[in-house]
């Protein structure tokens, strides 16, 4: 029987996840690395020597990884990294709020496609256009009532008028 687990073991590929997990993983890995923008963002954050560019390019193709990889990588492209997350409201939000030398007004742009994602961008992020906010918050009664609960400066009676008749209203 172990003779069988050895053979298997011996057989099997070892994929990138197997081999950073396993701390298998050397440079020559890099090319195979750079196909998939976890992987990538992984092997420049664990592997010294790691060719930041290239596992960039990959990793900026998906917007969660554009923003870890500017986040935890150093020497990382943050308007290359901002571009790409930019493309999700959320992680345009999460950008703006974690990454030094982010661009406020890019990110602000992107978040405020979503009403959560603009009620939470005016809440949290200092320099954030209220108005601008809270024209996309108020397209849904709870964030419009949020919007006029936690947002100092806000047109309660824009927030009124679109809480009115649901049970957000005040």
């Amino acid at each position: 029987m172990l003779s069988n687990i050895i053979k298997d073991y011996v057989s099997v590929p070892k994929t990138i996840g197997y081999k950073l997990d396993k701390g298998l993983i050397t440079l020559a890995d890099e090319e195979g690395a750079c196909k998939n923008p976890r992987w990538a963002f992984y092997f420049a954050k664990h592997i010294p020597g790691a060719d930041i560019e290239k596992c960039q390019e990959t990793a900026c193709k998906d917007p969660v990884w554009a923003y870890l990889f500017a986040q935890y990588i150093p020497g990382a492209n943050i308007v290359r990294c901002q571009k790409a997350a930019c493309k999700d409201p959320k992680w345009a939000y999460w950008f703006a709020k974690d990454i030094r030398g982010a661009n406020i007004k890019k990110c602000q742009e992107a978040a405020c496609k979503n009403s959560y994602w603009a009620y939470v961008f005016a809440r949290d992020i200092p320099g954030a256009n209220i108005e601008k906010c809270q024209e996309v918050a108020c397209q849904d009664p709870k964030c419009s009532y949020w919007f006029a609960l936690y947002i100092p400066g806000a047109d309660m009676e824009k927030c009124y008028n679109v809480c009115e008749g649901t049970r957000y209203a005040f």
